[in-house]
Protein backbone atom coordinates (compact mmCIF):
# COMPACT_ATOMS: atom_id res chain seq x y z
CA UNK A 1 0.00 0.00 0.00
CA UNK A 2 1.57 3.35 -0.87
CA UNK A 3 1.51 6.24 1.19
CA UNK A 4 -1.78 8.26 2.98
CA UNK A 5 -1.32 10.95 0.66
CA UNK A 6 -1.58 8.43 -2.38
CA UNK A 7 -4.97 6.77 -0.82
CA UNK A 8 -6.39 9.93 -0.97
CA UNK A 9 -8.43 10.45 -4.26
CA UNK A 10 -8.33 13.03 -6.72
CA UNK A 11 -10.09 16.47 -4.78
CA UNK A 12 -10.04 15.21 -1.47
CA UNK A 13 -10.54 17.65 1.32
CA UNK A 14 -7.82 18.10 3.64
CA UNK A 15 -8.41 20.19 6.42
CA UNK A 16 -5.50 21.47 8.37
CA UNK A 17 -6.12 22.18 12.33
CA UNK A 18 -4.11 24.81 13.66
CA UNK A 19 -4.93 26.79 16.57
CA UNK A 20 -2.71 29.97 18.68
CA UNK A 21 -0.02 31.63 17.44
CA UNK A 22 1.02 33.92 15.35
CA UNK A 23 4.66 32.58 14.34
CA UNK A 24 2.98 28.80 14.28
CA UNK A 25 0.70 29.76 11.67
CA UNK A 26 2.95 31.99 9.38
CA UNK A 27 5.23 28.75 9.54
CA UNK A 28 2.30 26.45 9.43
CA UNK A 29 2.59 28.07 5.47
CA UNK A 30 5.52 26.06 3.99
CA UNK A 31 3.68 22.49 4.62
CA UNK A 32 0.59 23.50 3.22
CA UNK A 33 2.90 25.04 0.26
CA UNK A 34 4.70 21.12 0.00
CA UNK A 35 1.53 19.22 0.32
CA UNK A 36 -0.55 21.83 -2.98
CA UNK A 37 2.17 21.42 -4.96
CA UNK A 38 2.40 17.64 -5.02
CA UNK A 39 -1.35 17.16 -5.17
CA UNK A 40 -2.63 20.59 -6.74
CA UNK A 41 -5.78 18.77 -7.11
CA UNK A 42 -6.11 18.18 -2.63
CA UNK A 43 -8.90 21.13 -1.29
CA UNK A 44 -7.02 22.43 1.60
CA UNK A 45 -8.56 23.99 3.94
CA UNK A 46 -7.31 25.98 7.42
CA UNK A 47 -9.62 26.09 10.76
CA UNK A 48 -7.78 28.77 12.97
CA UNK A 49 -8.67 31.19 15.49
CA UNK A 50 -10.25 34.54 14.21
CA UNK A 51 -7.29 36.80 15.34
CA UNK A 52 -4.54 35.04 12.91
CA UNK A 53 -7.13 33.75 10.20
CA UNK A 54 -5.33 36.68 7.89
CA UNK A 55 -1.86 35.01 8.43
CA UNK A 56 -3.81 33.02 5.69
CA UNK A 57 -5.34 35.15 3.34
CA UNK A 58 -5.04 35.47 -0.01
CA UNK A 59 -2.72 32.43 -0.27
CA UNK A 60 -4.04 30.58 -3.03
CA UNK A 61 -2.92 26.75 -1.41
CA UNK A 62 -5.91 27.13 0.69
CA UNK A 63 -9.57 26.90 -0.59
CA UNK A 64 -11.56 27.80 2.86
CA UNK A 65 -10.64 29.61 5.79
CA UNK A 66 -12.92 28.66 8.87
CA UNK A 67 -12.58 30.65 12.58
CA UNK A 68 -15.84 28.37 14.05
CA UNK A 69 -14.86 27.73 17.48
CA UNK A 70 -17.14 24.01 17.98
CA UNK A 71 -16.52 20.67 17.84
CA UNK A 72 -18.54 20.76 14.51
CA UNK A 73 -15.71 22.69 12.74
CA UNK A 74 -13.68 20.15 10.94
CA UNK A 75 -17.24 18.12 10.27
CA UNK A 76 -18.41 21.30 8.50
CA UNK A 77 -15.97 20.49 6.25
CA UNK A 78 -16.41 17.34 5.67
CA UNK A 79 -12.81 16.10 5.25
CA UNK A 80 -11.49 13.10 4.09
CA UNK A 81 -8.11 13.96 6.06
CA UNK A 82 -7.97 15.95 8.96
CA UNK A 83 -4.28 17.14 10.00
CA UNK A 84 -3.91 18.73 13.49
CA UNK A 85 -0.69 20.69 13.62
CA UNK A 86 -2.06 22.06 17.12
CA UNK A 87 -2.17 18.98 19.64
CA UNK A 88 -4.32 20.48 22.42
CA UNK A 89 -7.31 18.89 23.95
CA UNK A 90 -9.39 20.86 21.53
CA UNK A 91 -8.16 20.46 18.54
CA UNK A 92 -8.15 16.89 19.37
CA UNK A 93 -12.03 16.88 20.00
CA UNK A 94 -12.52 18.37 16.85
CA UNK A 95 -10.39 15.92 15.28
CA UNK A 96 -12.52 12.80 17.01
CA UNK A 97 -15.35 14.86 16.02
CA UNK A 98 -14.62 15.21 11.96
CA UNK A 99 -15.44 12.21 11.10
CA UNK A 100 -13.04 12.09 8.56
CA UNK A 101 -11.83 8.67 7.80
CA UNK A 102 -7.96 9.57 7.98
CA UNK A 103 -6.90 11.67 10.84
CA UNK A 104 -3.47 12.44 11.27
CA UNK A 105 -0.85 14.03 14.06
CA UNK A 106 2.27 14.20 15.77
CA UNK A 107 2.48 10.92 17.86
CA UNK A 108 3.96 12.81 20.89
CA UNK A 109 0.30 14.67 20.99
CA UNK A 110 -1.47 13.99 24.42
CA UNK A 111 -4.45 11.51 23.53
CA UNK A 112 -2.82 10.56 19.66
CA UNK A 113 -4.84 7.85 20.49
CA UNK A 114 -7.23 9.76 17.88
CA UNK A 115 -5.10 9.59 15.38
CA UNK A 116 -5.43 7.24 12.34
CA UNK A 117 -1.82 7.49 11.56
CA UNK A 118 0.68 9.11 14.26
CA UNK A 119 3.50 10.93 12.58
CA UNK A 120 6.93 10.54 14.44
CA UNK A 121 9.39 13.24 15.61
CA UNK A 122 11.24 15.00 12.76
CA UNK A 123 13.94 13.35 13.58
CA UNK A 124 13.25 10.30 12.34
CA UNK A 125 11.57 11.82 9.51
CA UNK A 126 14.74 13.03 8.28
CA UNK A 127 17.04 10.38 10.05
CA UNK A 128 19.51 13.08 11.50
CA UNK A 129 19.47 14.29 15.06
CA UNK A 130 19.90 17.32 15.37
CA UNK A 131 17.17 20.28 16.45
CA UNK A 132 14.55 21.33 13.97
CA UNK A 133 13.40 24.68 13.27
CA UNK A 134 9.44 24.85 13.22
CA UNK A 135 9.22 24.95 9.89
CA UNK A 136 11.40 21.50 9.64
CA UNK A 137 8.44 19.82 11.97
CA UNK A 138 5.78 21.11 10.26
CA UNK A 139 7.36 20.22 6.94
CA UNK A 140 8.26 16.48 7.76
CA UNK A 141 4.63 15.72 8.61
CA UNK A 142 4.25 16.24 4.90
CA UNK A 143 6.96 14.05 4.02
CA UNK A 144 6.08 11.39 6.07
CA UNK A 145 2.65 11.56 4.54
CA UNK A 146 3.90 10.71 1.47
CA UNK A 147 5.22 14.40 -0.28
CA UNK A 148 8.65 13.54 -1.91
CA UNK A 149 11.65 15.17 0.00
CA UNK A 150 12.66 18.27 -0.89
CA UNK A 151 13.54 21.92 -0.08
CA UNK A 152 11.10 23.63 2.35
CA UNK A 153 10.43 26.66 1.15
CA UNK A 154 9.76 30.28 2.64
CA UNK A 155 6.42 30.84 4.53
CA UNK A 156 3.30 32.20 1.73
CA UNK A 157 1.72 35.99 2.65
CA UNK A 158 0.26 37.76 0.67
CA UNK A 159 0.27 41.48 0.93
CA UNK A 160 -1.02 44.60 -1.21
CA UNK A 161 0.99 46.96 -2.49
CA UNK A 162 0.57 50.27 -0.98
CA UNK A 163 2.06 53.63 -3.17
CA UNK A 164 5.49 54.49 -2.19
CA UNK A 165 6.98 56.35 0.68
CA UNK A 166 10.09 56.91 1.92
CA UNK A 167 12.38 54.16 3.05
CA UNK A 168 11.75 52.59 6.36
CA UNK A 169 12.18 49.69 9.17
CA UNK A 170 9.99 48.40 11.32
CA UNK A 171 10.32 47.63 14.89
CA UNK A 172 8.72 45.43 17.44
CA UNK A 173 9.41 46.01 20.61
CA UNK A 174 7.05 43.90 22.43
CA UNK A 175 6.69 40.58 23.30
CA UNK A 176 4.22 37.90 25.59
CA UNK A 177 6.28 38.36 28.49
CA UNK A 178 9.27 40.23 30.10
CA UNK A 179 12.06 37.64 29.96
CA UNK A 180 11.52 38.08 26.06
CA UNK A 181 11.17 41.90 26.34
CA UNK A 182 14.54 44.22 25.48
CA UNK A 183 14.06 47.25 27.44
CA UNK A 184 12.37 50.18 25.55
CA UNK A 185 15.24 52.40 25.49
CA UNK A 186 17.59 50.79 23.62
CA UNK A 187 15.08 50.09 20.68
CA UNK A 188 14.60 53.77 20.94
CA UNK A 189 18.17 54.33 20.47
CA UNK A 190 18.02 51.62 17.47
CA UNK A 191 15.25 53.68 16.16
CA UNK A 192 17.58 57.14 15.96
CA UNK A 193 20.40 55.45 14.53
CA UNK A 194 18.46 53.91 11.77
CA UNK A 195 16.84 57.36 11.09
CA UNK A 196 20.47 58.93 11.59
CA UNK A 197 22.85 56.81 9.80
CA UNK A 198 21.36 54.66 7.39
CA UNK A 199 18.05 57.23 6.50
CA UNK A 200 15.37 54.96 7.44
CA UNK A 201 12.20 56.34 8.66
CA UNK A 202 11.10 53.79 12.09
CA UNK A 203 7.70 52.09 12.19
CA UNK A 204 6.71 50.91 15.54
CA UNK A 205 4.07 47.98 15.46
CA UNK A 206 2.30 47.16 19.07
CA UNK A 207 -1.25 45.08 20.00
CA UNK A 208 -3.29 46.88 21.41
CA UNK A 209 -2.15 45.94 25.20
CA UNK A 210 1.23 47.08 24.44
CA UNK A 211 2.62 50.23 25.95
CA UNK A 212 3.79 53.12 23.54
CA UNK A 213 4.27 55.50 25.16
CA UNK A 214 7.67 55.90 24.60
CA UNK A 215 7.91 55.49 20.79
CA UNK A 216 5.64 58.68 20.41
CA UNK A 217 8.14 60.33 18.50
CA UNK A 218 7.65 57.97 15.93
CA UNK A 219 4.96 56.24 13.65
CA UNK A 220 3.21 53.61 15.35
CA UNK A 221 1.02 51.01 14.12
CA UNK A 222 -1.16 50.02 17.34
CA UNK A 223 -3.84 47.54 16.95
CA UNK A 224 -3.99 47.50 13.13
CA UNK A 225 -5.44 44.72 11.29
CA UNK A 226 -3.17 41.75 10.55
CA UNK A 227 -3.44 42.71 7.07
CA UNK A 228 -2.70 46.10 7.46
CA UNK A 229 0.51 44.79 9.27
CA UNK A 230 1.40 42.16 6.68
CA UNK A 231 0.94 45.57 3.94
CA UNK A 232 3.67 47.43 6.14
CA UNK A 233 5.97 44.11 6.35
CA UNK A 234 6.06 43.89 2.93
CA UNK A 235 7.76 46.97 1.95
CA UNK A 236 10.50 47.10 4.54
CA UNK A 237 14.09 47.49 4.36
CA UNK A 238 14.80 46.19 7.67
CA UNK A 239 12.91 44.34 10.92
CA UNK A 240 14.24 44.36 14.14
CA UNK A 241 12.22 43.30 17.20
CA UNK A 242 12.21 40.82 19.85
CA UNK A 243 11.17 36.77 19.05
CA UNK A 244 7.64 37.24 18.47
CA UNK A 245 5.24 36.70 15.58
CA UNK A 246 6.00 39.55 13.68
CA UNK A 247 9.40 38.45 12.99
CA UNK A 248 8.39 35.73 10.79
CA UNK A 249 5.56 37.76 8.84
CA UNK A 250 8.64 40.19 7.57
CA UNK A 251 11.20 37.11 6.95
CA UNK A 252 8.04 35.51 5.05
CA UNK A 253 8.30 38.68 2.78
CA UNK A 254 12.28 38.50 2.53
CA UNK A 255 13.09 40.94 4.45
CA UNK A 256 16.07 41.35 6.85
CA UNK A 257 15.66 40.58 10.29
CA UNK A 258 17.49 41.55 13.63
CA UNK A 259 15.98 39.21 16.26
CA UNK A 260 16.97 39.56 19.72
CA UNK A 261 16.09 36.03 21.92
CA UNK A 262 15.45 35.78 25.34
CA UNK A 263 14.25 32.29 26.94
CA UNK A 264 13.28 30.80 23.17
CA UNK A 265 15.39 28.61 21.54
CA UNK A 266 16.58 30.32 18.69
CA UNK A 267 16.92 27.07 16.47
CA UNK A 268 13.58 26.40 16.96
CA UNK A 269 12.02 30.02 16.54
CA UNK A 270 14.74 32.02 13.99
CA UNK A 271 13.77 33.76 10.91
CA UNK A 272 12.97 31.16 8.39
CA UNK A 273 14.33 31.97 4.84
CA UNK A 274 15.25 34.89 4.91
CA UNK A 275 18.88 37.47 5.59
CA UNK A 276 19.02 37.98 9.48
CA UNK A 277 21.01 37.95 12.69
CA UNK A 278 19.90 36.04 15.79
CA UNK A 279 21.01 37.97 19.21
CA UNK A 280 21.04 36.29 22.52
CA UNK A 281 23.04 36.47 25.60
CA UNK A 282 23.74 33.48 28.63
CA UNK A 283 22.63 36.26 31.23
CA UNK A 284 19.56 36.58 29.24
CA UNK A 285 17.86 39.36 26.59
CA UNK A 286 18.29 42.25 29.06
CA UNK A 287 22.13 42.00 28.77
CA UNK A 288 22.38 42.01 24.99
CA UNK A 289 24.24 45.51 24.23
CA UNK A 290 22.69 48.32 22.18
CA UNK A 291 25.96 48.26 20.43
CA UNK A 292 25.38 44.47 19.53
CA UNK A 293 22.24 45.24 17.82
CA UNK A 294 23.58 47.79 15.64
CA UNK A 295 26.65 45.66 14.76
CA UNK A 296 24.12 43.12 13.64
CA UNK A 297 22.50 45.60 11.29
CA UNK A 298 25.48 46.57 10.24
CA UNK A 299 26.16 43.21 9.23
CA UNK A 300 23.25 42.88 7.16
CA UNK A 301 24.42 46.05 4.84
CA UNK A 302 21.04 47.41 5.36
CA UNK A 303 20.84 50.79 3.04
CA UNK A 304 17.47 53.03 2.42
Amino acid sequence: MGSLLEQLPSGARVVIIRLRSLGDCVLTTPAISLLKTYRPDFQISVIVEDRFAEVFGGNLDIREISTRDSMGAARALRPDLVLNFHGGSRSMQMTLASGAKFRAGFGHHRYSFVYSHKIPRAQEIFGIERPMHTAEHLASAMFWLGVPQTEIPRAKLTAVKTASRAPYAVIHPFASAPGKTWPAERFLAIAQHLKRSHGLEPAFVAGPSDDVAPFAPFRVLRAAPLSDVKNLMAGASLFIGNDSGPAHIAAAFGVPVVVLFGSSDPVTWAPWRTESQVLTSPAGIAAIATEEAVSAIESLKVRA
